[in-house]
């Protein structure tokens, strides 16, 4: 009798539908910004009729350059699940050791007048110095990274204002104000470095083993350490380049300000927040883009000029980029569809 037993049918493997989903949420996230730009860009030229000019756009972009290097310091660590709120700090105390190291006594320098070279490369091993300390503590002590940055936040605020008496610097060499004066094809200096900074790290992230590292420790530490990833390595150097960043960034703000004062970077890490939120960079670690986090750098210096056209009170613009944080953060809990810890 012949065998009518139907053969076995194999399983259909199906896409995850809320997964699928939860990615297209994820890059809507971050395109959203895009329209919200141009949105933003409307009304400014609805409002003021010198929003749209050339030299206003300018403006813009070199304002944000500062901000953008130190946004993308700290995109850095929060894909690998840290935190680095000292990179304020780091911002005000790197130049001002660079210009007290080459301003004479009379200029309240410490008399060493270094050439103005060594000193720029001075400001840059001090970001590095103070990256590879909060490294140390966060990686190898296994400290929490948030309590031990702000820590250092406050003792490179204290050391900044004593290094400098509490006193504005001025009268460094024209090397330290010309990534903010130098200009190519009418837009400064600072502006190409930071687009070429952020093209780096995007390319790296996305293409670079070292990039997949650093979303394979923010999301799983321990699988990724399973996986041969050298995670405390890769987060030390994370740390370490986040605070070489922000010494530049700290250099863009000296030219764009003309001057070193005792405050330099005071409460920045809550707008370097909320543009790496808005960004679609999250808090939890192991997502986001530097294209996500640099349109959220585009869009607070949007934000922050049509503000300061309208005369719009600074305390004012502060209150809006905190809220500007908590609506990021209520979109980042519908596109992940979990709670942030």
């Amino acid at each position: 009798m012949a065998d009518t037993k139907a053969p076995p049918v194999k399983p259909v493997s199906v896409p995850n539908a809320g997964s699928a989903r939860t990615v297209l949420l994820r890059r809507a996230r971050e395109l959203a910004l895009v329209p919200a730009l141009l949105l933003l860009m409307v009304l400014g030229a609805v409002v003021n009729d010198s929003f749209l000019t050339e030299r206003n756009l300018i403006s813009i972009l070199g304002a944000s350059a500062a901000l953008a290097m130190v946004v993308l310091a700290e995109s850095l660590v929060l894909i690998t699940g840290k935190f680095d709120l000292s990179l304020e700090s780091v911002v005000g105390i790197a130049p001002a050791v660079g210009a007290l190291l080459v301003l004479p006594v009379a200029q309240s320098g410490w008399g060493t007048e270094f050439p103005a070279a060594l000193a720029l490369l001075a400001v840059l091993v001090v970001g590095a110095v103070i990256g590879g300390f909060n490294g140390i503590l966060v990686v190898k002590f296994k400290l929490n990274a948030f309590i031990v940055t702000l820590a250092m936040l406050i003792v490179l605020r204290g050391l900044l204002v004593g290094a400098t008496k509490g006193k504005t610097l001025f009268g460094m060499p024209d090397s330290f104000y010309s990534l903010a004066t130098t200009t190519f094809v009418s837009i400064p200096l600072s502006v190409w470095v930071a687009g070429i900074a952020f093209a780096v790290a995007g390319f790296v992230l996305k293409y670079h083993r070292i990039g997949r590292s650093l979303y394979a420790i923010g999301g799983n530490a321990d699988a990724a350490r399973a996986a041969g990833i050298r995670v405390e390595r890769v987060m030390l150097g994370v740390f370490v380049v986040a605070g070489c960043l922000a010494s530049v960034g700290g250099i863009m703000q000296t030219g764009y300000v003309g001057a070193i004062s005792a405050n330099q970077g005071q409460n920045m890490i809550f707008t370097v927040f909320a543009a790496a939120v808005i960004g679609g960079i999250s808090l939890d670690g192991g997502k986001g883009t530097m294209f996500g986090a640099l349109t959220g750098v585009l869009l607070l210096g949007v934000v922050q000029n049509l503000l300061t056209l309208a005369q719009v009170p600074s305390f004012w613009i502060q209150a809006i980029y905190g809220g500007i944080i908590l609506v990021a953060l209520m979109i980042a809990r519908v596109t992940t569809g979990r709670a942030q810890d």
